[in-house]
């Protein structure tokens, strides 16, 4: 079983700015892509920022320059440090691995998981 523990969400004035931030938890044999993916009302989740495993970063265009994606593979987490925030990025955010698991002596994946949401308002 694979859990995604997300925390750090909040409120926050426009300007502002709060760190995500991931564990993954489980019998989790070797982590993939990792990502932040956040749904605001009425709206479809839609990718905010992905870390690959080489290092290799991606942002959405609303984002780059605000937003940095890290990822501690030590700790088996992802951060999301935001700055300078806007009322556009009012969402639930979550947090997504793409990882393989290690049930007895059998590897299986890699496979999607996600996290449970963490609510960002951000107010003028």
């Amino acid at each position: 079983q694979v859990q995604l523990t997300e925390s750090g969400g909040g409120l926050v004035q426009a300007g502002g700015s709060l760190t995500l931030s991931c564990v993954a938890s489980g019998n989790i044999f070797r982590i993939h892509d990792l990502g932040w993916y956040r749904q605001a009302p009425g709206k479809q989740r839609e990718l905010v920022a992905r870390v690959d495993t080489g290092g290799w970063l991606h942002y959405d265009d609303s984002v780059k320059g605000r937003f940095t994606i890290s990822r501690d593979d030590s700790q088996n987490a992802l951060y999301l440090q935001m700055n300078n925030l806007k009322s556009e990025d009012t969402a639930v955010y979550y947090c997504n691995a793409y990882l393989e698991t290690q049930v007895g002596v059998a590897i299986q994946g890699p496979n999607t998981y996600w996290g449970q949401g963490t609510q960002v308002t951000v107010f003028s």
